[in-house]
């Protein structure tokens, strides 16, 4: 004689939907959490990892008022609202050594110079016979007033290929901060 076949159970409903809602729950849940954390700022980690002031506004080269045609690479672009004084001059070094220290990534940015006067003419031979690949644009004071909220004195600025403002930092900031930070930036961007 031939011994019963046993057939396989048939799954229970109720187990089939708690498993929807734990895929649901494993889809949905930290996207929930993580708008959450933004709303209303839980969870937010106090250290960071970057050097200068974070610009998170969307703020561009245009809302900064800078006038003139940018490459399409990142900036290590210095801003003087008045004359290029001591503090602007010293940035400009700066921003001209922080792109000799990228190494081989020297080719993915470049260092500028954006100006709300005129520059003297000592500095002007100067900037051309010292710093041939500086680019000079112009700025338009009030739009880089409304900008910056009247930010006293010359900035540098960390700026994406697409013109979007990075990370500024005031004058007497460290070099090699700064490098880290756009190295950190080339290290982890898609563009440029």
């Amino acid at each position: 004689m031939n011994p019963a076949i046993a057939l396989p159970e048939t799954p229970r409903k109720g187990r089939g939907r708690w498993q929807l809602l734990l895929l649901l729950a494993i889809a949905i849940g930290p996207m929930l959490l993580a708008s959450a954390m933004y709303q209303w700022r839980f969870w937010v980690p106090e250290t960071r990892s970057y050097h200068g002031v974070l610009v998170g506004t969307g703020q561009t080269l245009a809302d900064l008022g800078v006038q003139g045609e940018l490459a399409p690479r990142w900036q290590i672009l210095v801003t003087a609202p008045d004359a290029c004084a001591a503090d602007c001059q010293q940035l400009v070094y700066l921003a001209r050594q922080i792109q000799i220290g990228l190494n081989r990534e020297t080719l993915r940015a470049s260092h500028g110079l954006a100006a709300g006067e005129a520059l003297t003419a000592d500095y002007v031979a100067l900037l051309d016979r010292e710093y041939p690949q500086l680019g000079r644009y112009g700025l338009d004071r009030q739009a880089y007033q409304r900008a910056t909220e009247a930010l006293p004195g010359a900035w540098l600025w960390l700026v994406d290929p697409h013109g979007n403002l990075v990370l500024r930092y005031p004058a007497g900031s460290d070099g090699k901060a700064i490098l880290d930070d756009l190295r950190y930036l080339l290290k982890i961007s898609q563009i440029g």
